[in-house]
């Protein structure tokens, strides 16, 4: 296998596929999520997080919710991952088909995970929704992405407009999951697990923008391997809400936000010769509500 690098965005056969393969999740940790003890998880918090401009004074109950909503965004991407490559009309994938089975296997996981913390917290998940990803609502009728398993560049661009959405999503809870209390071990063990999916997800999302750069997209406002401006780069208007404000646009900006920590910093900073408000957007996603992110994943669900 001579495929993959996440941050080579110009040489692509160059990259160390293996590395991409390895399981990015560790198995035991979420395996036996009810043992996670409070300090392994605050151990793993970074910094960061800390200056979060808000923190919710959450309780067991909101973990489960949280939980339970980033359930549903699971279920979606892999229930999508699972269809396309079991498709026998998609074509395209070719050698980027261990790259896809890698992220289906994640998002496995990542459903696994998430429901066995959920049922250790004494919680019930959510059932799986069903799925129409032509966009039809199990209407039947020709969706606005009705070729979706038929052709690899609108298998990308939905691929995109997921994993994008998916950060967006677990950066916008995250901090509902900081326990202001030593004794809400849930919200601990939750915060955990999102943050180690938010980073997979992340890394989903890079080589998903690689790939179609490199095979299916080419000029200025081709994809790249991070988010510019709130640029769709190809992707249909319909997409518009991933790159967008959330409904509370100054608590969840879109990703053309300058801003950070109060400080705006197209205004604030002296840029070098080289650099421009575009890599300013670039070096930090936005959070996203979750009014929002469901608003954009009920585009798929019957």
């Amino acid at each position: 296998m001579n495929l993959l690098k996440i941050i080579d965005d110009l040489n692509l056969e160059n990259v160390d596929q293996d590395e991409f393969l390895k399981p990015a999740l560790r198995r035991g940790l979420f395996k036996k999520a009810s043992e996670f003890s409070l300090k392994a998880a605050m151990a793993s918090l970074p910094i960061a997080m800390m200056a979060m401009p808000r923190i919710a004074k959450a309780n067991g109950q909101d973990a489960l919710s949280i939980l339970n909503y980033a359930l549903k965004l699971e279920y979606l991407e892999k229930e999508f991952y699972t269809l396309g490559l079991a498709s026998t009309s998609t074509v395209g994938f070719g050698s980027y088909r261990p790259v896809f089975e890698q992220i289906k296997k994640h998002e496995v996981e990542h459903v696994d995970a998430i429901t066995n913390l959920i049922k250790a917290l004494g919680g019930t998940p959510v059932a799986k929704p069903t799925f129409d990803f032509t966009g039809a609502k199990g209407t039947g009728a020709p969706g606005p992405f009705a070729d979706v398993f038929s052709n690899f560049s609108t298998f990308l661009a939905l691929s995109q407009a997921f994993e994008d959405t998916g950060v967006r999503a677990y950066k916008g809870k995250a901090a509902d999951l900081i326990s202001p209390s030593d004794t809400l071990t849930g919200l601990t063990a939750g915060l955990t697990v999102a943050l180690q999916i938010h980073s997979v997800e992340a890394r989903h999302a890079s080589i998903v923008r690689r790939i179609r750069r490199k095979n299916l997209e080419s000029g200025a406002g081709a994809a790249k391997g991070w988010i510019t401006q709130k640029n769709l780069e190809g992707l249909p208007l319909a997409a518009a809400g991933v790159y967008g404000a959330g409904s509370d646009a100054n608590m969840f900006p879109a990703e053309d936000n300058k801003t950070q920590g109060g400080v705006n910093l197209g205004t604030a900073l002296v840029l070098p010769a080289g650099v421009t408000q575009n890599h300013i957007t670039e070096a930090f996603d936005e959070p996203l509500d979750e009014a929002t992110v469901l608003s954009i994943a009920g585009l798929f669900i019957v």
